[in-house]
This record gives structure tokens, C-alpha cells and sequence, in this order.
């Protein structure tokens, strides 16, 4: 009888003393503020122009 109100004693003492862990949605709405400037060139219709101007024209330089 007493093994068993220690043993309820301990299992009430370890229940009572785990961590809580909790995932909870902020209450407001996350901004993201971003200024992203893209600048690229591309020149692969010119370099396809120019190697065709060179295979029909292989005499230009």
C-alpha cells in the first residue's frame, strides 16, 4: 500500500514537472519589406547573329 501511494506520488511529481512546448501562429501578420533591384544583360541573340555573319561570311576579317 505504500509502495503504491509512493509510486503515484512520483508519478504525479515526474507528469507535473514536463515541459511544455508549444507552436502557436503569430497574432499579426509577418511583413517583408524588400527592395531587389535585377539588372542582367543578355547577349546570347546578338553572339548567335554574329556566328552566323562569321559562317556565311568567312572572309570579313
Amino acid at each position: 500500500m505504500i509502495y503504491c501511494a509512493l509510486l503515484a506520488a512520483v508519478l504525479v511529481a515526474i507528469t507535473s514537472c514536463s515541459p511544455r512546448v508549444a507552436l502557436e501562429a503569430p497574432k499579426e501578420p509577418i511583413t517583408i519589406n524588400l527592395n531587389v533591384k535585377i539588372d542582367h544583360e543578355i547577349r546570347l541573340k546578338v553572339d548567335k547573329e554574329l556566328d552566323t555573319l562569321f559562317k556565311e561570311q568567312g572572309d570579313l576579317f
